[in-house]
């Protein structure tokens, strides 16, 4: 049985100690944090989400930015996309704004690729973060993995996800507009 620990307790080490890339796969559907929040229940009444340069996330990723850091991410979409995906396409814009570099992968590429069925971070291509979820898209946990031949199948997701994947703006304006 994998030790799984909070995430809000591996998050600051994992964070801190990436020298040069951090990147997230992401290919639920929905998340229950997300749900949770007033941002979320405005933008179901049709209010988009606003950039929010000061909250301690974007503060973060400005300065790892700043520093030569890179986070980047792959979200996984349907078609069409749920409630969940579009409000993370929208919020999303924001993180680009704070330096991200989020991109977007239909969920039928994600298939035919044979993307791995979980969350992750990987940091450095050598630290994995497997995300474990209950029936309720609420977070449980990670894992936190540096076995060689389960970093090396995550590098190997992160380098197909990214090849075929969309950046967020071109991405919101095809859907927008009905591609």
């Amino acid at each position: 049985m994998p030790e799984i620990i909070p995430f809000a307790e591996a998050a600051p080490r994992l964070f801190e100690a990436f020298e040069h890339t951090a990147f997230r796969l992401e290919i639920r559907r929905g998340y229950a944090s997300d749900r949770a929040g007033a941002r979320y229940r405005a933008f179901l009444t049709g209010v988009m989400p606003a950039y929010e340069p000061d909250v301690p996330w974007n503060v973060s990723v400005r300065a790892a930015v700043a520093a030569g850091r890179r986070y980047e991410r792959v979200r996984i979409v349907d078609n069409p996309l749920t409630n969940g995906q579009r409000f993370l396409l929208a919020s999303g814009l924001g993180n680009v704004e704070a330096g991200e570099d989020i991109r977007n992968l239909r969920r039928a590429d994600a298939d035919r690729l044979g993307l791995p069925g979980f969350d992750f971070w990987l940091f450095d291509s050598r630290t994995l973060a497997r995300f474990h979820f209950d029936d309720d898209d609420r977070t449980l946990g990670v894992e936190v993995i540096t076995d060689p031949a389960e970093v090396l199948a995550a590098c190997q997701a992160r380098d197909a996800s990214w090849h075929y994947a969309f950046p967020t703006a071109s991405f919101a304006v095809g859907i927008a507009s009905g591609a």
